[in-house]
This record gives C-alpha cells, structure tokens and sequence, in this order.
C-alpha cells in the first residue's frame, strides 16, 4: 500500500506538469480566451498521462484489458475533468481570479477522487 501511495504521487506529479504545461501553452502562446476552455484541452494530455502511469506504473497488480481500463478510466476522468474544468470556470472566468491558484484548487479535488475511483473502480 505505501509503495502504491508513492508511485501514485510520482505519477500524479507528472501527469500535473502535463496538464499544468498544456494549460499554460494555451492560455499564455496560443491566447484561448477562455480557461475553462483551455484546461478542458489541457486535461486530455494529463488524463492520457494518467493512464499510462495509473495502469503500468501506480497499480501493477489488476486484472482485465486496456480497453476495459481505459473505458472506467476514461468515466471517470471525464467526470474529474468536467468538474476540474467548471471550477477553473468559475474561480477563473466568473470571479477573475489567477487561474494558477484555481488550477491547485481544483487539482487536489482531482487527486482525491481519482486516487479513490482508480483504486476502488478502475484497477481493482
């Protein structure tokens, strides 16, 4: 368990500077107006990162397929993400808030979740 814990960690610090750069990229070189747009585009990368390190790296011993992981993986994170997206939305567009500090907001309701959904749903 404490070995999962860490590997967890490396893998959700990776997956974080995906998102975070892919975010960033958007928002500061490709001006996409919106942040809320632009971390659901980022999401993608982190979310694709994710599973790589969730299901070679995080949690070795599981059974069943790519595709059947990748489907309950992709469930979930499409909900993480919409709501990682909506909370940049509102922190970011509805209130102007630096869309940094709404990015770790939302970010560690994500770890949260995912580390649950992922050990409990996904890789089980």
């Amino acid at each position: 368990m404490q070995n999962e814990v860490v590997r967890y960690i490396i893998n959700g610090i990776i997956a974080t500077l995906v998102h975070f750069s892919i975010l960033t990229f958007n928002i500061e070189i490709l001006h996409i107006g919106s942040a809320g747009v632009a971390n659901f585009i980022a999401a993608i990368f982190g979310i694709t990162a994710s599973f790589i390190g969730s299901r070679y790296f995080v949690f070795q011993n599981h059974g069943g397929t790519v595709l059947h992981h990748a489907f309950k993986f992709s469930v979930l994170y499409g909900a993480i993400a919409a709501l990682h997206g909506f909370v940049l939305f509102v922190w970011t567009d509805h209130y102007h808030l630096p869309y940094q500090i709404g990015f770790i907001l939302a970010t560690g309701l994500q770890v949260t979740l995912s580390y649950f959904g992922n050990k409990k749903v996904v890789f089980k």
